[in-house]
């Protein structure tokens, strides 16, 4: 637009200025139709003369008002350059933040143009925008900050928005799902007496998300979005749910330990084998429960809505992330082409517990639990072919000498010095005797808690001299080595499991039973099987050595070492109902392990969480809501505090929580006013109307 200087009459006190409005641009995208923008713009300048000849406009009046008017035109014709056409709303909202500079009420750079331009999302044949300078400040706000609360009154786009970006950032793979909740109040969050499906049931409350959804996405594609998870929409007090019964064990640093005992400040252990500490502990009630198990036996507790992160066969090709579904998104759907579908992620480093003193070395204790004669009614023995692990016996066991008898048998006698009596304990016995093994036979032996739960390089030599002692590789043609052990103790092979999956690998645990299998070989004589055996198949990480005896290490080496350890999900079963219970854990991926060393989580990562209606969450379940926030994800929280529904007596979140949370870094409040409302004009005036009212009855 090309405008004449601007000229002031000093006997008039008036001024004048006239523009020139480019051919490109018909007067009718300018005026309006019938003039309804200019009309507009008239009433909003009544004092100033305002004049249209041709695509010349002038308008003469005071300084300050042909001032204002001419930076209107200006900001319209670069609105109208986009393409976007003027509404008689833009018009009234553009000469409201004019003034609002103008009267020093704008702390930003922000003009007209840039707010009515700013695109976030075009769809369907129409593009939103903000409409307002709050909503460009609120719309910019959460871009920039990780938690953004928009609080104002009814009409002033503060849900619109925020799926608006919601859905920006899933198409543009900023996050990988949507969830959309508000609290059903209207229902005392109880929706169990209404009648018919869950869907059925909350979609009163939801349905002015879905709506907004419809707006935004194709309508067909949202049912499939829904199905895999990508959106989704539950109440509030569905979002609590992802559950375990509180009797199932969750992983310490000093063990197992019920995850109903969990307290706020307790650690737990992540999938890096590091202590997290737990963030969040909240009760769920009573649930209904699911049994998931994987293929190697390994199986936990769960309710319905507990979140797993998986990946597909599929995912791995393509080398996609891991993915995190809901358990009855599984159910079903276990299998693709008769394998198992969903894979569970494993430990990305052995677990690090403590170190605790023990009486004696690991890696003896494994060869002793492994070919040992442990009853203590003789001297301490042992029976290998390998001259080399009795040499390793010997070193490892200070003050213990291991003398030859013959054939396969080693006495652990006790070297004696100058001085010693005869009473003097063999030190194996003593050690054994600390440890509770002394007398344990073949089926009876066990790994001490000290062993099982101290640190890695305890875990893995104890297990390396019990394979040492009773395992080995197993090679095949063209695969990798996996690794079998054997024992006739229950709690051994128990043990041995655990070690192995503390470790970062499988372990798969079959039977043979001793009734009917073929008498072994000792001095010529049959020996009658009296215990069944207990084979585990065995596979650990590729850094992990699981042999120190040089002929099966050479071996297992030489078949390419055992490969990566995998695990996948088996069945899903109903488990009955129970009492149960949420943590949120500190990790980086908020994976936590719980029993069999699954990986499980919690939290919400990768999503873009909005929380409708806030003012109707009591004070707990903001901070419940809050504290379930994962990495990479984005929450808004939008209400209005004016429209509290809670029962009397009962304080609203949204209202407390800017006392505790103002000032806090990358959490911003977005305040917006009846000057922000889109709807009717007259929603904007009722507010206001109700504020005066308010204030002046002391609410």
């Amino acid at each position: 637009m090309t405008q004449t200087p601007t000229v002031q009459t000093p006997a008039s006190g008036q001024a004048r200025a006239q523009w020139t409005v480019p051919a490109k641009h018909p007067m009718v995208t300018v005026l309006g139709s019938g003039d309804t923008l200019l009309r507009a713009i008239e009433k909003a300048f009544p004092a100033a003369d305002i004049h249209v000849r041709g695509n010349e406009i002038s308008a003469t009046g005071s300084a300050a008002d042909v001032a204002m008017v001419q930076r209107l035109f200006d900001e319209m014709m670069l609105v109208l350059r986009t393409g976007q056409p003027m509404t008689e709303d833009a018009v009234e909202r553009s000469i409201a933040m004019l003034r609002a500079s103008e009267n020093g009420g704008a702390d930003g750079p922000e003009t007209p143009a840039e707010v009515l331009t700013q695109n976030i999302l075009s769809s369907r044949g129409r593009t939103i925008r903000p409409k307002t300078l709050n909503q460009k400040r609120y719309v910019d706000a959460i871009d920039k900050h990780t938690v953004v609360f928009g609080i104002g009154p009814a009409g002033t786009g503060k849900t619109y928005l925020a799926m608006a970006k919601a859905v920006q950032a899933l198409q543009s793979k900023q996050v990988t799902r949507i969830i959309l909740t508000r609290p059903a109040v209207e229902a005392g969050e109880r929706l169990g007496f209404l009648p018919g499906t869950l869907y059925e049931k909350i979609d009163p409350y939801l349905r002015p998300l879905y709506d907004a959804l419809h707006d935004m996405l194709d309508p067909d594609s949202i049912p499939r979005l829904m199905a895999a998870g990508t959106i989704e929409v539950a109440p509030l007090a569905y979002m609590r749910g992802r559950a375990q019964p509180v009797f199932t064990k969750v992983l310490t640093p000093d063990g197992w330990c019920p995850i109903g005992d969990l307290q706020v400040g307790d650690l737990v252990i992540g999938s890096d084998g590091e202590p997290t500490p737990v963030l969040g502990v909240y009760p769920q009630g009573k649930k209904d429960i699911y049994r998931v198990t994987a293929q190697d036996g390994s199986s936990t507790l769960c309710c319905d809505e507990h979140l797993w992160t998986v990946r597909t066969a599929s995912d791995r090709r393509r080398d996609k992330p891991w993915r995190v579904l809901e358990t009855k998104e599984m159910i079903g759907n276990l299998r693709a082409a008769h394998a198992r579908r969903y894979e569970l992620p494993m430990l990305t480093a052995p677990v690090c517990f403590p170190e605790r003193e023990v009486p004696m070395d690991a890696y003896a204790l494994g060869l002793l639990l492994g070919d040992g004669c442990l009853t203590g009614c003789t001297t301490p023995s042992f029976a290998t072919n390998d001259p080399e692990l009795a040499s390793a016996l010997e070193v490892a066991l200070p003050g213990v000498k291991a003398r030859w008898k013959g054939g396969v048998d080693y006495v652990l006698n006790r070297v004696k010095a100058p001085g010693d009596v005869v009473t003097l304990e063999n030190p194996v016995t003593g050690a054994l005797r600390a440890l509770d093994l002394l007398g344990t036979k073949s089926h009876s032996k066990f790994v001490p808690d000290d062993y099982l739960y101290n640190s890695a390089e305890v875990r893995l030599a104890l297990l390396q001299g019990l394979l040492d002692a009773d395992g080995g590789p197993v090679t095949q043609t063209g695969r990798t080595s996996r690794i079998q052990y054997s024992t006739a103790s229950i709690l051994l092979r128990d043990d041995v499991i655990a070690l192995v999956q503390s470790l970062g690998g499988v372990a798969y645990s079959r039977r043979r039973l001793a009734e009917g299998r073929t008498p072994g070989k000792a001095r010529g004589r049959d020996v009658v099987h009296r215990y069944d055996a207990h084979i585990i198949d065995i596979r650990l990480p590729e850094d992990v050595e699981p042999f120190r005896l040089a002929r099966k290490r050479e071996k297992y080496r030489a078949a390419g070492g055992g490969g990566q350890p995998m695990r996948h999900i088996d069945s899903i079963e109903p488990a009955g109902r129970e009492e149960s219970v949420c943590i949120q854990v500190a990790a980086a991926d908020s994976l936590y392990v719980t029993e069999d060393y699954l990986l499980t989580h919690n939290t919400l990562n990768d999503a873009f969480i909005i929380l409708d209606e806030a003012q109707n969450t009591s004070a707990e379940q903001m901070k419940m809501f809050l504290t379930r926030l994962g990495f990479d994800s984005k929450i808004v929280i939008t209400g209005d505090i004016t429209q509290v529904d809670l029962p009397t007596g009962t304080k609203s979140g949204l209202r407390q929580v800017q006392d505790i949370l103002d000032g806090v870094d990358d959490i911003h409040f977005s305040r917006l006013t009846s000057q922000d409302v889109v709807r009717h004009k007259l929603v904007g005036r009722i507010v206001d109307a109700y504020e005066q009212y308010d204030s002046h009855n002391g609410k």
